[in-house]
């Protein structure tokens, strides 16, 4: 309860533009769980190559499951045709129609997080206009109306930083993820053609 209150108290501190730098960093620390929680979902009970194999041939395999190897065999069994031809083509589109899923959200991350130094930018003038404004009214001769502003501009450039810095990191490493999640999806879609 005390760490709300203090939470609370911090972003009482940084001024109104803390509630867009709140709202940019919840949305974004929901899709990266997102995003967490569907690669995990293709990385595991996949498929072995053998056994995605055998399924493409037509031998009846338990393809049941989430994995990127079973999610593709399981779409494409259901849509093959027989003929070898087409079959390579149905093969590839089912394999287009999972890397829109790899991809999702992946750009709406990186500006969220992009934005995020922007808002705390937008923090530090909004401060310093305040403090320029006690300036202007009292002067410079009492310093304590003049923290209220500085306070402002330090604590939502330090909010805005802090959103960014991770929200950058984890925008890379699920890149990366999702690049090798590609990767694999494209070596499998090549080897099972051969076996259409």
């Amino acid at each position: 309860m005390e760490l709300i209150l203090r939470l609370l108290e911090f972003a009482k501190t940084g001024g109104w533009v803390m509630v867009p730098v709140a709202v940019t960093s919840v949305l974004m620390w929901t899709l990266i769980g997102e995003r967490l929680y569907t690669f995990r979902r293709l990385g595991r009970r996949d498929l072995a190559i053998p056994d995605a194999v055998h399924a493409v041939q037509g031998a009846p395999v338990n393809h049941f499951g989430h994995g990127l190897r079973t999610t593709l065999v399981r779409n494409f069994v259901r849509k093959r045709t027989g003929e070898p031809d087409l079959d390579k083509r149905i093969l590839r589109e089912c394999a287009m129609r999972i890397e829109p899923v790899i991809d999702r959200n992946l750009a709406v991350i990186a500006v969220l997080a992009s934005i995020a130094p922007l808002l705390g930018l937008l923090g530090t003038v909004s401060g310093m206009i305040t403090t320029f404004v006690v300036i202007a009214e009292l002067g410079t001769g009492n310093a304590r109306p003049l923290a209220g502003g500085i306070s402002e501009a330090l604590v939502a450039t330090q909010a805005g930083l802090l959103v960014a810095i991770p929200g950058l990191f984890a925008s890379v490493a699920l890149r990366r993820r999702a690049e090798k999640l590609e990767h694999r999806l494209s070596q499998t879609t090549l080897l099972l053609q051969h076996h259409v």
